[in-house]
């Protein structure tokens, strides 16, 4: 049994950003949510929306403060700024973290209290929401985290250091824009790092236990659009074809979000990124997945499935579960990212144990979705094993 459920109406292509005024938006006014980077301003994409919903009729603010990994204070003050201002939806404009900061503020737009009073896990107190949440548009950048198609987001509660995934029905956006030629102007570090997210989402989705025939269809589709066109989008930034491929990977990883789950991998990225908030998310997945995937594969995990995801990602004569490592760490090292380590964002090893407890405390419902039991010694001694 399993539930398939994705409202979000996807609107993807070349060319789709400069067709937003012709859709349904769902108000009257909107608060655009970006980082505080300078991309969105500098290459143009902010002034490019608000002249779309300009066409619309659509009156606009901005709020601009959102961080790579993004902040509980942040969602709190955008959600103060929407009431103020009387906005009616949510426009997150960029990566992940813009959208994924969207659906929080939307919660807490229509709200009163603090974000973590309604959320569950860790010091969450996971109480209903009065009311529905805002209506989220999401036009991603980035083809990384497939949040444009999925109800989920991703906060960080500094003080408690809680790195928590959050998310209801009523948070998938109603409007997604996917839009390669946007994407065009990513750096080739972060067009890798957003790439090995998208890979990861499949991967995960395909092997957990909630994992279901629609889904594993989804996971290889996008699985092996990004073993044929990651390297080359991380190569050659203005190639269109392996750019677009690549998106849709994103989109379709998205998708496999909302019908399946990530596992443990992410429950433990997000602990390190909870201790060090400038490690990037992709990153952090880059440098524990080879140990990770190495230590199920070691436990006996679903071997039949890490063959097909070996023939998937590039090695067609796959015939043993290995086979997934060799053609992984071959596709990390074409993009450029084999080299990565902790202590370039100043981990130490003398945190992993920390950082392993706070996997399991935080994120522990995800570790019951593995194919196979990684208990918190196993955890460390991932971590130990990734730590360079």
């Amino acid at each position: 049994m399993f539930k398939y459920f994705i409202p979000t109406k996807v609107v993807f292509g070349q060319g789709s950003l400069d067709k937003l005024h012709r859709q349904k938006l769902p108000g009257k006014k909107a608060l655009i949510v970006i980082t505080a980077g300078k991309s969105m301003r500098g290459q143009g994409y902010l002034a490019r929306v608000e002249e779309q919903l300009d066409k619309a009729g659509v009156d606009h603010i901005v709020f601009d403060k959102i961080q790579p990994n993004p902040l509980l204070e942040h969602v709190t003050e955008a959600a103060e700024l929407s009431k103020n201002e009387g906005v009616d939806f949510i426009l997150g404009l960029g990566g992940g973290s813009s959208i994924d900061s969207a659906k929080a503020i939307a919660v807490m737009a229509a709200n009163e209290g603090n974000l973590w009073d309604y959320v569950g896990g860790a010091t969450g107190k996971n109480q209903p929401i009065p009311n529905a949440p805002l209506p989220v548009v999401a036009i991603t950048t980035t083809a990384g985290t497939g949040t444009e198609a999925d109800p989920w987001a991703v906060i960080t509660k500094t003080d408690t250091k809680e790195k928590l995934g959050i998310g209801w029905d009523s948070t998938y956006p109603v409007l997604s824009i996917v839009d390669p030629l946007i994407m065009l102007s990513v750096p080739p570090k972060l067009t890798a790092y957003q790439g090995f997210d998208a890979l990861f989402h499949s991967t995960e989705g395909y092997i957990a236990k909630i994992a279901n025939p629609i889904s594993e269809l989804y996971s290889i589709d996008a699985i092996t659009r990004v073993g044929r066109s990651l390297a080359e989008a991380v190569d050659d930034g203005s190639n269109v074809e392996a750019r677009e491929d690549v998106a849709l990977a994103n989109t379709i990883a998205g998708f496999i979000q909302s019908i399946s789950s990530c596992i443990s991998e992410h429950a433990i990225e997000h602990a390190l990124s909870a201790y060090h908030h400038e490690l990037p998310h992709g990153a952090g997945l880059i440098i524990i997945s080879h140990a990770y995937y190495e230590t199920l594969i070691n436990k006996g995990a679903v071997p039949e499935k890490f063959v097909n995801m070996a023939k998937a990602l590039g090695k067609e004569n796959a015939t043993k579960p290995e086979d997934f490592l060799t053609v992984l760490l071959d596709l990390q090292k074409a993009c450029g990212v084999d080299d990565l380590k902790l202590t370039d964002y100043g981990f130490t090893e003398d945190e992993l144990p920390g950082i392993a407890k706070n996997a399991h405390t935080v994120m522990g419902h995800m570790f019951p979705l593995d194919p196979v039991e990684i208990d918190e010694e196993a955890t460390l001694a991932l971590l130990k094993k990734s730590f360079k």
